[in-house]
């Protein structure tokens, strides 16, 4: 059953049992993230930009080209922090500043062509890791994988709209 056909869950205290797998999961998903930033570190020698600029790249990217504040608001990141950021992967020519045809006084920020060739190598660069890391996996469980995390990070921004709705 898709996300789309389950009801949300009507708000009840969890029992004992599903707090304990709740705290489970969390704690795996705090192992999960810091794997990845060790990983990350380990091969900074071969990264173009810094997390937060790939981040901010591979969103240009697949969003289109975008005002600052709408990507502070995509992130939840103040504006201040976003202009750094985006200031300095305009020096390094990974993105460029247009205007908006909407209104002549702003400027949208987009990935050039340079900027989605880091993007790309370095996407690639991740998904050998994973690739290597899942290898030994069937086909079956590498599938379950990805549909239950794609599950549970759309049900996680469900649960997130509703709470902030």
């Amino acid at each position: 059953m898709s996300t789309a056909e389950r009801a949300p869950a009507e708000p009840r205290d969890p029992s004992e049992a599903e707090l304990e797998l709740a705290d489970t999961v969390v704690r795996e998903l705090f192992q999960l993230v810091r794997q990845v930033k060790r990983s990350a570190e380990r091969h900074r020698p071969e990264m173009i930009v810094d997390m937060a600029g790939y981040h901010l790249l591979a969103h240009l990217h697949l969003g289109g080209p975008q005002r600052a504040g709408e990507i502070a608001a995509f992130f939840h990141s103040d504006p201040s922090t976003i202009s750094r950021q985006t200031a300095a992967l305009v020096r390094t020519g990974l993105v460029e500043r247009r205007a908006d045809p909407d209104d002549g006084r702003a400027s949208l920020l987009a990935a050039t062509d340079d900027g989605v060739r880091v993007i790309e190598t370095e996407r690639r660069r991740r998904a050998r890791v994973i690739a290597e890391v899942l290898a030994g996996w069937d086909a079956g469980d590498r599938d379950s994988l990805t549909t239950l995390l794609a599950r549970f990070l759309d049900d996680y921004q469900n649960y997130e709209a509703r709470e902030s709705a």
